[in-house]
């Protein structure tokens, strides 16, 4: 129970204290704050917009995807090894995805979020995976396609075990900590 009040309390100041220590920096450094502040949230408000189609698009996909049945079938192919080592099959799709496509699995975090809500199990799993792993194949693509370089050697290799091990530590952590 006390590391949960820990938890609450770090989750409840940290953003708020940040912002305020960036607004006291730049403010002691004598940069326009508050105008930099107001741009850069512009900034953010038009990201929001501009990825809002490719959110609902992936939205969209994954639960065409989940209705056809071959997430389902999968899943149950593997469900009896999944719950030997106590992991969530709900989990699967995202920790298969996630390194693909970051909108895709924002979207599942959020449709998985939605579902079982933000407070449970598989809601804070899947919440420390999306920040445990990333995009190792748009990294990749967008990365070494701008510099040119065609062989990627141990980079791909090196990313996707990266992202295994972020899905297991998130599994353990959360496992740990919210169990």
């Amino acid at each position: 129970m006390i590391v949960m009040a820990i938890i609450s309390l770090i989750s409840t100041w940290f953003i708020p204290c940040f912002i305020l220590l960036v607004l006291l920096l730049a403010t002691g450094k004598k940069l326009p704050t508050y105008e930099l502040f107001v741009e850069g949230g512009k900034e953010g408000v038009k990201m929001a917009f501009s990825l809002l189609p490719f959110l609902l698009g992936m939205l969209v996909s994954i639960t065409i995807l989940r209705s056809s049945g071959f997430i389902d079938a999968f899943i149950q192919v593997i469900s009896p090894i999944l719950s030997f080592f106590g992991i969530p099959p709900d989990i699967v799709p995202l920790a298969l995805i996630r390194p693909i496509s970051g909108t895709a699995a924002l979207g599942m975090t959020t449709e998985l979020i939605s579902t079982h809500g933000p407070d449970s199990f598989i809601g804070r799993l899947a919440s420390t995976m999306q920040g445990s792993t990333d995009t190792t194949l748009y990294i990749l693509t967008i990365y070494f396609g701008a510099v040119q370089i065609k062989k990627m050697r141990y980079a791909l290799k090196v990313g996707l075990v990266a992202d295994l091990i972020g899905i297991m530590a998130s599994i353990i952590i959360v496992t740990i900590i919210f169990s």
